[in-house]
């Protein structure tokens, strides 16, 4: 297990990516990373080239492999981040310890998707599993493997260890190494109690590639991970205590949403350099690669945390009755986060609907999403729920938005796009080869009358 020293670095993000190249050439920033799902291996943004070309390293953070899931990884989820690392010339790509899906074959229920990163039960069960995900994915992919621990609102009734035992034995067996986030170790002090000293303390920190430094924010007692604020005091302070215990290979700042001015971004880069300079910790000597194998999870278990995870992630996103144990108050602020978040990437992947519906937009989804399941797809989401407001029940009942909404959604729901002037056509609504969607199918006659 060979580290590669990275240095300091900031997340990119297109919003911000002439002041990352700006801090780039000022020699602020020693590397970046980049959402892996966000970039096409074939079509990199100018950006991230030009980064490569003056020698910032660029290292993929995947979003969606749910290596924690009940479920092995996708062998299509795993080409695609292997691809991305092999286009940036990455020297490791990054994945989290989180499950972002449940139902399906071994629950024999519908599939339904979080679209966040939701914590996975600290037992022998999830831990067996998670295991053998890893080692499934370590032998997909091209660089090494990091995965980062997460921040959680609710926390799993019944646990068996603590988040640091936890960590230190995923890393025993798998050799797999971390991506500590400090951000997150203080949203879980906050919002369960847990004491980010002591996950230091029993850290492998021979194992830490690099680490997460993020701001968030506090409401009515509920540290929110937002990524959208500064990095408070508290944050630093964690940081400063892991810098005490060892000197990692990177250290790097996360921003969402709410960019500031580069300026901004250059003081909150100054202040993280300023710690990590002051810690005594030095850095690790770094063990051998790892165990030879690792055993694969009984099925018996993979069911079970199936059988789990589904039944948190249908209290959640489909609002059935909250499982035994967990607390429904956080629950609720969880499952309220969520469908904010859906909303939230539904506007960005369509921004047209919230320009057409304006103030109703925000509303009407929440509406829809409390009886509409993600079950994946963000565009499919959004014509559904085009269709969704068109049937009526978005609340809005305004003609000009009804006319605007059912040209958007005739323009982007059929198999082919409408042509400038379109034909009358007999026996069917929109030309094409491939079949209608059903969505298409169950719009096409309410619409029909509307044709010219």
């Amino acid at each position: 297990m060979e580290h590669s020293y990275l240095g300091t670095g900031i997340g990119w993000r297109p919003e911000i990516a002439a002041a990352v190249e700006a801090l780039a050439e000022a020699g602020r920033v020693d590397w970046v990373e980049a959402v892996a799902e966000n970039v096409c291996p074939g079509a990199l943004p100018d950006s991230l080239l030009r980064l490569r070309e003056r020698g910032v390293t660029v290292v993929p953070h995947g979003v969606s492999l749910g290596l924690g899931g009940a479920e092995r990884p996708g062998a299509d989820r795993l080409a695609a981040l292997a691809q991305r690392a092999e286009a940036l010339g990455a020297p490791l790509v990054t994945e989290h310890i989180a499950f972002v899906r449940g139902g399906g074959e071994l629950t024999g229920s519908a599939r339904l998707e979080a679209g966040h990163l939701l914590p996975v039960p600290r037992t022998r069960d999830a831990l067996d599993v998670l295991c053998e995900n890893v080692r499934i994915a370590q032998d997909a992919l091209p660089v090494p493997l990091a995965l980062e621990n997460i921040a959680a609102l609710v926390a799993w009734p019944d646990e068996e260890m603590s988040e640091g035992a936890f960590l230190a034995e995923l890393v025993e067996r798998t050799g797999v190494r971390l991506l500590i986030d400090v951000a997150n170790l203080h949203t879980n002090h906050v919002n369960r109690g847990e004491d980010p000293l002591a996950a230091l303390d029993a850290l492998p920190v021979h194992a830490i590639a690099y680490v997460h430094v993020a701001g968030g924010v506090e409401k009515d007692g509920v540290w929110h991970d937002s990524h959208a604020h500064p990095v408070p005091e508290a944050v630093l302070e964690v940081l400063a205590a892991l810098y005490e215990r060892a000197c990692p290979p990177g250290v790097l700042l996360e921003r969402d949403d709410d960019f500031p001015a580069g300026g901004e971004l250059a003081g909150e880069l100054a202040a993280i350099r300023r710690v990590v300079d002051a810690g005594a910790g030095e850095r690790p000597d770094v063990p051998p690669d790892v165990p030879a194998g690792v055993a694969a999870a009984p099925g018996a278990a993979r069911q079970r945390l199936a059988l789990r995870q589904t039944a948190l992630l249908s209290a959640l996103v489909a609002r059935t009755p909250v499982p035994e144990g967990f607390d429904r108050t956080r629950i609720g602020v969880q499952s309220r986060a969520l469908a904010a978040k859906r909303a939230g990437v539904v506007a960005k992947v369509a921004p047209e609907l919230p320009e057409i519906l304006g103030a109703a937009y925000r509303p009407a989804f929440l509406r829809y999403a409390a009886v509409r399941p993600f079950a994946g797809g963000y565009r499919r989401d959004a014509l559904d729920f085009a269709a969704y407001v068109l049937d009526g029940r978005g609340g809005t009942h305004d003609p000009a938005v009804t006319r605007q909404l059912t040209a958007w959604w005739r323009e982007r729901s059929g198999p082919a796009p409408l042509p400038a002037r379109r034909p009358r056509l007999r026996g069917r609504v929109f030309p094409g080869p491939r079949q209608p969607s059903h969505v298409f199918i169950r719009m096409r006659d309410r619409l029909r009358s509307k044709l010219p």
